[in-house]
């Protein structure tokens, strides 16, 4: 919950709204949690209405236990979705595939758990925000050039 509470408000503060950085979220749902799949799909379905970071904030408030689907169309409600859409999608499973390719390439890429993170496509272990910090400092200093 660390990251989602505290890192994460502070890197969208510091670098995502400043355009310094970019975040991409890639779905990797665990395999034992028989509601995680539908649920990265939820955040998928809300993606195509540019809510995927609202819906992926909302699981993860939600924990564990407030994945059913019947909830996951109810965040939808709460984030302002158009409903039919969402749950059309939700429905079909459209965005299943996505999420598949989504855990495909994280097993490709070493990614044995969610909350794994890379930047510029080296895995870095980094959960508290000195962490990235630090880490985005260095990186930013080596790809601009100095004046």
């Amino acid at each position: 919950q660390i990251f989602v509470d505290e890192t994460l408000p502070e890197l969208r503060r510091v670098y995502i709204d400043s355009n310094k950085v970019q975040l991409i979220f890639r779905d990797f749902p665990l395999s034992f949690h028989p509601s995680a799949h539908k649920a990265a799909q939820a955040a998928e379905c809300a993606g195509e209405q540019g809510e995927y970071v609202a819906m992926f904030d909302r699981l993860f408030v939600a924990g564990a236990r407030g994945l059913g689907e019947d909830r996951l169309k109810g965040y939808a409600l709460e984030i302002g979705l158009d409903t039919t859409q969402f749950n059309a999608c939700l429905d079909s499973e459209a965005q299943a595939a996505e999420v598949d390719a989504d855990i495909d390439d994280g097993r490709n890429a070493g990614v044995t758990a969610p909350r794994t993170f890379f930047v510029n496509g080296v895995r870095r272990p980094a959960s508290i925000f000195s962490h990235f910090e630090a880490i985005i400092e260095r990186e930013l200093a080596r790809i601009q050039p100095r004046l």
